[in-house]
């Protein structure tokens, strides 16, 4: 799959998380700075440069909102739910 400007949003208990694939260019910083480790490389959906994007397992992200904060490209956006 090609990447696009369409956004990939999964819920969980603790929040909403979106990446933007069409802005994510793969560097890996929010995998390396998530202090639950919940973040892996996507196995079918490619970012801007043709390199996986990534995907949340939302069974253990807290949507603290780490990984939004250190993305350079603004691909990653984390609502905490109330």
């Amino acid at each position: 799959m090609a990447a696009s400007l369409k956004a990939i949003t999964l819920e969980g208990e603790k929040g909403t998380w979106t990446v933007f694939p069409g802005l994510d260019k793969g560097c890996g910083l929010c995998i390396e700075k998530c202090p639950k480790k919940c973040l892996s490389w996507s196995k079918t959906v490619l970012g801007v440069y043709g390199t996986p994007t990534v995907e949340a397992n939302m069974e253990e992200c807290i949507a603290c909102g780490i990984c939004e904060m250190v993305c350079p490209d603004c691909a990653i956006k984390v609502t905490k739910k109330k």
